[in-house]
């Protein structure tokens, strides 16, 4: 095949790179205050029981969602979270 001898007339390469200039999207992060909200609301429902009162899918969703979000608090008070947390839990399935 020929090479063609026309100058490259937009003065750059033939094809830019389409995905590396892409702008970063701002990562959201939820509010401390309302996450520690969220987490003293569960563990006083937690606290307020004799033993295990949620349905088997409440079991779930909060045993998945309350460990992650104690990642958006700093880690030692995360940490302080998820053993209360751990604590309530054993003490509700053992009842």
């Amino acid at each position: 095949m020929a090479r063609n001898p026309q100058p490259d007339l937009f003065g750059g390469p033939a094809q830019g790179d389409l995905f590396g200039g892409a702008p970063a999207q701002p990562q959201w992060r939820p509010d401390p205050d309302k996450v520690r909200r969220r987490l003293e609301r569960i563990l006083a429902e937690m606290r307020a029981e004799e033993k295990m009162a949620w349905s088997f899918s409440q079991q779930l969703l909060y045993e998945k969602i309350f460990p992650d979000m104690t990642h958006f608090l700093p880690d030692e008070e995360g940490a302080q979270y998820r053993l209360a947390f751990e604590k309530e839990w054993e003490r509700l399935i053992a009842a």
